[in-house]
């Protein structure tokens, strides 16, 4: 037994409808995380997430379509929010687009495992990190092999904010893929059956946790102080 691995099937199969140009979510989640992210200070076993999807869309597509919306909220926070920021003593930046991006290869090979938290310290304005080795649904580059996702990471180092990608849809592929992550195919029998008809269509998302994003705007160093009822990694429930 195993809980569903992402939102991302789920998306795919809404999308195979004609007239669906794209989907927007906004759901609770609940994810089992290790108790090693115990200390992480932006990780939830309970969390609401932004979940966005959108048919024939690139990954730059995509990217530019997150910036215009972070670049909007952020703004938006900056401008109506002023009394509260001023009492949190919070300067919340201004972005400018494009964005940085960063190719987590090259990245490893600087700085190592750890890369992503020390360019999030680093760095001023959230940025990209694109090329993750992540799960069979991430498309990847049949000639470079270069992963086609992307991970938003907040500056200040606040880690990641979104994660996403292109989309495999063609069942061969998907199947050689699973069978590399030494995945379950039982388990998929009736999303495989979906893509071994042609019935995927190619599709671009990611998604963002609500409380990661409220923690950044309001400076909190702690996601569970903007949580209500939080449950963190590795925290002993005591009856």
């Amino acid at each position: 037994m195993e809980l569903t691995k992402s939102m991302i099937l789920h998306k795919q199969l809404v999308l195979m409808a004609d007239f669906a140009k794209g989907i927007y979510i906004v759901s609770p989640n609940v994810r089992l995380e290790k108790e090693s992210l115990s200390e992480s200070k932006r990780h939830l076993i309970e969390f609401s997430q932004v979940d966005i999807e959108l048919k024939e869309t690139s990954s730059r597509q995509f990217m530019d379509f997150t910036e215009e919306l972070f670049t909007y909220v952020f703004s938006f926070v900056k401008t109506e929010c002023e009394k509260e920021l001023s009492e949190l003593k919070r300067e919340i930046p201004f972005l400018k687009e494009p964005f940085k991006v960063f190719d987590s290869v090259k990245l490893k090979e600087k700085f190592g495992e750890d890369f992503e938290a020390i360019v999030s310290e680093k760095e001023k304005f959230p940025f990209w990190i694109t090329d993750y080795y992540r799960e069979f649904y991430d498309k990847q580059d049949e000639i470079t092999g270069k992963h086609i996702n992307y991970d938003l990471v907040y500056p200040e180092g606040f880690g990641e904010a979104l994660s996403g990608g292109e989309r495999e849809f063609e069942f061969m592929t998907i199947k050689k893929k699973m069978l590399e992550r030494k995945t379950d195919l039982k388990a998929f029998d009736s999303y495989l059956s979906v893509a071994e008809k042609g019935m995927l269509k190619p599709t671009a998302g990611g998604g963002f946790g609500v409380e990661r994003l409220v923690r950044f705007l309001s400076g909190k160093q702690h996601i569970k102080d903007v949580t209500l009822f939080p449950r963190i990694p590795g925290q002993k429930i005591v009856f």
